[in-house]
């Protein structure tokens, strides 16, 4: 693995399990209250374009780290429409 590859893997890493204690958060005290639709639908979009964007240049780190925020950033969505 080239130091690129590292660093592209290590930031996807922290970026994209950042978004894990929110999910954990709001599944188990079913609340959203919290949380801003208008920030995660952003969020959610930004992050299915990067996952897209990824895909056409065939870059893992992009791929891997947007298609996993994408999932996250969607559950808060759907948690965030369930327990209005």
């Amino acid at each position: 693995m080239t130091i690129t590859a590292f660093i592209g893997f290590t930031a996807a890493f922290c970026t994209t399990f950042a978004l894990v204690p929110q999910v954990h958060k709001a599944w188990t005290t079913r609340s959203t209250a919290d949380v801003s639709m208008g920030w995660i639908a952003v969020l959610a979009l930004g992050t299915f374009l990067w996952f897209v964007y990824g895909i056409i240049l065939r870059d893992a780190p992009l791929i891997a780290a947007n298609g996993i925020s994408c999932a996250l950033s969607l559950v808060i969505v759907s948690l965030k429409l369930r327990h209005r």
